[in-house]
């Protein structure tokens, strides 16, 4: 018996069937969970207008969460001559239950139903990329907290410029992971609304309630016109992957920092040895391997939704296979994100930083302009000022004075985390996580 949901007796070179399958039984275990929460809430709505019994719903909704089950512990697999997750779900509904398995699939094409499971999929994900980034966030800030006092060189163009300090660096990078929670927020809200329905793109003459599934499935609303429910696939990856390019922007940034500083001719910092990796012929190396893995495995990211575009780009409305290549480039990233966010948070809390750099004295020059802010208070005018104070560093007369009083908000000695926290605080508290899940529970207790 032939194993394919549009099978018409007919059989296919295997050379096709192989090129045209691809990956997807290897990708599609990534969603064979989401499959079942999208059948369990399409199969409640079907029995509510009447295509399915009460005796047909029981049934199938009990076989379902046992396939849930399986695919929670590990024991779900595609067969071999199965196609992809949704044939593989309701192959095992029809070994079970016979005619009542078939039923499923009214209303629904696999084209629907490839949408709501990257959606339920990517939004699980979402969840768990925003909850390392806010982890990493109070961790910068602890970091900028804790060392806000210890001065380091600030640079323009990779010289010596102004001082900073490792209050500012820390707190830099936590201000900036909470415009990448923006961004994130801006993602979740797209791929929050539910295609359910939408069928093969033009919608179904049966009387679907898709606004049943939309509250079963917790999304925050639906794709409304199923046209454009369709179009989706791919502009909801390539948003999503946006704002993933947005974190791994903001770490890949500091890695490079942290590479840079880590290096001996810095030496701002230290990293923890057990995070370092050696040399195979050079005993005293501590390489910093894990960021600049980090720092490619980022910048790879960012190149994502180009990717996912040139895809997509050119395709008219509706579907077509050219799609099912984006999962190759989507489903990993949040493997990739993850992994860099947790490496991240476990360095950063156990960095070293040198309390002594400005000792060395190859720093002075970059307390120039705060000679120059200081004649200036004093009534000089600034350019007169900065010529004096310039002529004294030709000269080699130039003294510097190392006491810093930056007050204003944002600086040294104000650096506003206490705001920043706030800011990540308030971006939380617009995602709808616990209503998506508590959706996810429900139909599965």
């Amino acid at each position: 018996m032939s194993t394919k949901i549009w099978d018409k007796g007919f059989s296919v070179n295997e050379q096709v069937e192989a090129f045209t399958v691809g990956r997807d039984r290897e990708l599609d275990l990534f969603l064979a969970k989401y499959d079942v929460l999208g059948s369990l809430a399409h199969t409640r709505m079907l029995q509510s207008i009447g295509l399915l019994t009460a005796d047909e719903l029981e049934h199938i909704q009990t076989e379902l969460k046992r396939i849930f089950r399986t695919i929670e512990d590990g024991e779900f697999v595609i067969e071999p001559d199965v196609e992809d997750v949704h044939s593989q779900v309701e192959l095992l509904l029809t070994r079970a239950l016979g005619d009542t398995g078939k039923k499923i699939h009214s209303g629904r094409s696999r084209n629907d139903q490839i949408l709501v499971d990257l959606k339920l999929f990517a939004r699980a994900e979402i969840r768990q990329i925003v909850d390392l980034t806010a982890q990493l966030i109070d961790v910068l800030l602890a970091q900028s907290n804790r060392y806000k006092d210890v001065l380091m060189p600030g640079y323009t163009h990779l010289q010596v410029a102004m001082p900073s300090s490792f209050g500012l660096w820390f707190g830099a990078y936590a201000e900036a992971l909470c415009d990448d929670l923006q961004l994130m927020l801006a993602a979740w809200r797209i791929t929050n609304r539910n295609p359910l329905g939408s069928a093969a793109g033009y919608g179904s003459s049966f009387p679907l309630n898709r606004q049943m599934t939309t509250d079963l499935l917790g999304f925050d609303s639906m794709n409304y016109n199923v046209v454009y429910a369709q179009m989706g696939r791919g502009k909801m990856e390539r948003i999503v992957a946006t704002a993933l390019g947005g974190v791994a922007a903001t770490l890949s940034k500091m890695a490079f920092d942290v590479c840079l500083y880590n290096s001996q001719n810095f030496g701002f910092v230290k990293l923890p040895k057990e995070y370092t990796t050696g040399s195979s012929i050079m005993p005293h190396k501590k390489n910093p391997d894990v960021f600049e893995l980090i720092r490619a495995k980022c910048n790879k990211i960012q190149a994502a939704p180009q990717e996912i575009m040139m895809v997509a780009n050119n395709l008219p409305s509706g579907y077509f296979r050219d799609l099912q290549i984006i999962k190759e480039i989507f489903i990993p990233l949040f493997g990739e994100l993850r992994q860099s966010l947790e490496m991240t948070l476990q360095i950063v809390q156990k960095i070293e930083v040198n309390k002594a750099i400005l000792d060395n004295n190859c720093y002075d020059l970059m307390f120039s302009v705060e000679e120059v802010n200081r004649l200036a208070l004093e009534g000089v005018p600034f350019r007169d000022a900065y010529k004096q104070v310039g002529i004294a560093i030709e000269k080699g007369e130039f003294v510097p004075q190392k006491t810093i009083n930056h007050t204003h908000e944002g600086s040294m000695g104000n650096l506003c985390n206490e705001k920043i926290a706030e800011l990540k605080t308030a971006v939380l508290k617009e995602f709808t996580f616990e209503k998506a899940e508590k959706a996810e529970r429900d139909l599965v207790k």
